[in-house]
């Protein structure tokens, strides 16, 4: 396929222009339909944050919701994540891959996980911005039910009310929660494959099935998603309060919600909402790759480092 040159000393395919377009629709495919799968669960996490007394349980908001708004209360907003964080996981996954192999090849000396870190986190800035108006629109939906249906009415009664500063009043907290959960995320992921393969599986990326590659997608996966998860939890608090008006500003956001409340408000929904999703964005975008007749995602020592670690271990 145009674009796959060649492998790198780490094992990977060293990437043209065709490879990063396959991660960019890959990444937008992917995190789309993932976000609008789980909007149910998404609108319980988003009214619990800004409701909190109300809705105090999973169980109380759920049952409170379906008895006040009715079944169609839990899909408000699912547009408005199937665009944004569609075009949020074109620019996270394509240019994590741009940016990953520019440094790579300017910063030669730095150790990976100093490369998966500023990758990561220059592809989340930019990614954060399309996202942005998007977030500001769903949150509202979610969690103000007359104040639009989706996003053709949300974007104009938006700005006709707070005008472009507000689809950008939570870029900062977004960038706060969003930029750690992305270098966590992607550096997790990458050194669990890396580990995977090395020390369960023992056996070269190229050398196993497509089922076990995607296998170790999965794992990988799932453990990126819930350590990730956990830490940025504080700042997807204050996001939902700013979204909402409940607060003006991040220090007044903190101060409202208190600082026990940032880490644990929401927290066991949030962990049951963003792990399988980020296991589910990971499987269908390396699916999407494998199909284009690239590896699935992930570095792994060279072929004869591993080998060499293997017949070290038996």
């Amino acid at each position: 396929m145009r674009g796959v040159e060649e492998r790198t000393l780490c094992g990977e395919l060293n990437p043209g222009p065709g490879y990063f377009w396959v991660c960019t629709i890959g990444g937008m495919l992917s995190a789309g339909t993932t976000h609008v799968v789980i909007t149910p669960l998404d609108v319980l996490k988003v009214n619990m944050q800004v409701y909190p007394i109300k809705y105090n349980t999973i169980s109380s908001c759920f049952l409170t919701l379906l008895r006040e708004q009715g079944p169609s209360a839990f899909w408000r907003g699912w547009s408005t994540k199937f665009f944004g964080y569609g075009v949020q996981g074109g620019f996270r996954f394509g240019l994590y891959e741009y940016f990953k192999k520019l440094y790579s090849n300017v910063l030669v000396d730095y150790n990976r996980s100093f490369i998966f870190f500023a990758s990561s986190a220059s592809a989340e800035v930019l990614a954060n911005v399309s996202l942005c108006p998007f977030e500001a629109i769903k949150v509202r939906v979610q969690a103000q039910p007359h104040f639009a249906k989706g996003l053709l009415d949300g974007f104009p009664k938006l700005y006709a009310s707070e005008g472009l500063y507000g689809f950008y009043r939570g870029l900062v907290p977004l960038w706060g929660r969003n930029l750690p959960f992305s270098m966590i995320m992607f550096s997790s992921f990458e050194h669990s494959v890396d580990y995977l393969y090395r020390n369960v599986i023992r056996r070269r990326k190229e050398d196993c099935s497509t089922v076990q590659q995607l296998g170790v997608t999965c794992l990988a996966g799932c453990a990126a998603g819930s350590v990730a998860s956990l830490i940025t939890n504080p700042a997807d608090n204050i996001v939902a309060s700013l979204y909402n008006r409940k607060a003006d500003s991040l220090l007044l956001a903190v101060k409202k919600i208190g600082l026990l409340n940032l880490f644990t408000r929401s927290l066991p929904i949030r962990i049951i909402l963003v792990g399988p999703v980020v296991t589910l964005q990971w499987l269908f975008y390396d699916t999407i790759k494998l199909l284009s007749g690239l590896p699935t995602s992930g570095e792994v020592l060279a072929g004869e480092e591993l080998d060499k670690e293997v017949n070290e271990k038996v």
